[in-house]
């Protein structure tokens, strides 16, 4: 098996992982589905959540074999969603500044864009990281 580039950090993991119950370390590591799901179940009533402690390694390993290493940081950019998403820092940090400065007039483009990158940053960073490794 081929040595795969660190793109998410266990570090970043376990400390979305603190809002987990939220779903936090669930997008972050590319599993929209179940982040979703523990945003609206409390993490399956705390219960996942307490669970998914054990799992962040193994969910670690699978987002670094499944996204491209590349000049935009997966960290830095889950940061800035999660902490500045809603002023569209995270887009501005990507180099997709139209869209940056419209989500910071329209709250992301009111809080549907948002959801959209909490679901998608994860292949938007990847697209862009091999788009820059092409030329």
């Amino acid at each position: 098996m081929t040595q795969r580039p660190d793109t998410h950090s266990k570090l970043l993991g376990y400390l979305l992982w603190i809002f987990g119950f939220l779903g936090s370390h669930r997008f972050y590591y590319g599993k929209p589905v179940t982040g979703t799901l523990w945003f609206f179940t409390l993490g399956l009533l705390f219960v996942g959540w307490i669970i998914d402690l054990f799992l962040i390694p193994a969910m670690d390993r699978e987002a670094d074999y499944r996204f491209q290493d590349g000049v935009v940081s997966y960290n830095v950019s889950w940061i800035l969603l999660t902490f500045l998403g809603v002023f569209g820092v995270h887009r501005m940090y990507m180099g997709k500044w139209i869209t940056g400065i419209l989500y910071l007039f329209t709250g992301g483009l009111f809080l549907i864009g948002l959801l959209y990158d909490f679901w998608t940053l994860n292949s938007q960073i990847s697209e862009r990281n091999h788009a820059s490794q092409l030329g």
